[in-house]
């Protein structure tokens, strides 16, 4: 099976105390067409698209000017340890066996807006570009456009090896990416729900966090089959037949308090 995470806005950028076999993303053409294209925006231009504060505003800008410029591998980290958000918070990839990274390197993909689809021991540099972004390019008016089928047609030949279903732990911003009708395999939909006073939701800080949870276990434990995802039981979540579909599994539990 392969899985397919969102990335985060938060980066962590300390390098692992041991070796990893590091890899370079493989749409690096399109990644540059798109740096050419982010470093010709000013400061009040991020601010304005991405709706961001004036600090945040810079340091995109300054960013954008030091991957034009050309970074180093030395500059650069793989992007399971890279990325640093709630999601990557359950993955936990700094304390994963060499095996666990090893599985989520063939088995693990994580969408991106600036490099499309990487591999966890990708590398890459500081950026921020959400997919949602409606940046024009000469490909059209999103990334949506920019990327088009070229995301779908890596994780095609991805699945060639992984094999399938594909499990969608990304966000719909993300998975929007992905021509859907368009992957030869078929799309199992994790969802992850909190209980409180009768009632059935999904809080977005629990749910990412237990995304990172589910793709940790999976790549722990190298899981291959439909009928063993329902096993996951990890944080107080249990498979909730009521409200799961054949294409869209629910794991629910009751809310936690607050800390």
């Amino acid at each position: 099976m392969l899985v397919l995470l969102s990335p985060a806005k938060n980066l962590n950028f300390e390098e692992m105390p041991v070796a990893l076999d590091k890899t370079a993303p493989r749409l690096e053409t399109d990644t540059a067409e798109l740096v050419e294209r982010t470093k010709k925006l000013s400061r009040s231009e991020i601010g304005s698209l991405m709706k961001l504060s004036d600090d945040l505003s810079n340091l995109n800008f300054e960013r954008y000017q030091a991957l034009a410029k050309g970074m180093s591998e030395d500059e650069a980290q793989p992007a399971l340890l890279a990325f640093n958000g709630d999601v990557y918070r359950g993955f936990d990839a700094r304390n994963a066996s060499t095996e666990t990274l090893d599985y989520a390197q063939s088995n693990l993909r994580i969408l991106s807006g600036l490099y499309g689809l990487l591999r966890p021991m990708d590398l890459i540099h500081p950026y921020r570009l959400e997919m949602g972004t409606r940046l024009n390019t000469k490909r059209g008016r999103n990334l949506y456009d920019f990327w088009g089928e070229k995301i779908t047609d890596l994780i095609n030949s991805d699945l060639k090896s992984a094999g399938g279903p594909v499990i969608n732990l990304a966000s719909n911003e993300y998975f929007s990416s992905v021509k859907k009708k368009h992957l030869n395999a078929p799309v199992l939909e994790m969802v992850f729900r909190e209980e409180k006073d009768e009632k059935s939701r999904v809080i977005s800080f629990y749910a990412k966090y237990a995304r990172g949870l589910m793709a940790r276990w999976i790549c722990d434990n190298k899981i291959t089959s439909e009928d063993a995802l329902k096993t996951f039981a990890l944080e107080g979540y249990s498979y909730n037949e009521a409200l799961s579909t054949n294409t869209k599994y629910v794991f629910s539990r009751p809310q936690p308090d607050p800390k």
